[in-house]
């Protein structure tokens, strides 16, 4: 968080960490594995995001866990002009897009 006594801070390191404090919690709600990929994405530069997914995964996360219309995370950030980063880590990991989206 930046403020008028600390300054934003970009390209910062990440430690594995501060990158496991994005896995969704032990007790798994609904739409939590989604919503912990979503605010992974929002917070990480690609390469630290690409390191979340693989912790993700090792920790049993569902890499397609849809949100409620149907998507996957992949279907996602695949609409983002600045995701194809992200996107290539999740395809990696084996992410798939939902039968609705793909070509």
């Amino acid at each position: 968080m930046s403020g008028p006594d600390k300054p934003k801070v970009l390209d910062e390191e990440w430690s594995d960490e501060r990158v496991k404090s994005h896995l969704p919690r032990e007790q798994k709600e609904e739409g939590s594995e989604y919503t912990a990929l979503l605010k992974a994405y929002r917070a990480m530069r690609a390469e630290d995001f690409g390191r979340f997914v693989g912790f993700f995964v090792e920790a049993g996360g569902d890499l397609n866990a849809t949100n409620e219309a149907g998507e996957t995370f992949l279907d996602h950030v695949s609409q983002h002009h600045k995701g194809a980063d992200y996107a290539r880590a999740l395809e990696q990991a084996g992410a798939k897009r939902s039968a609705a989206t793909e070509h």
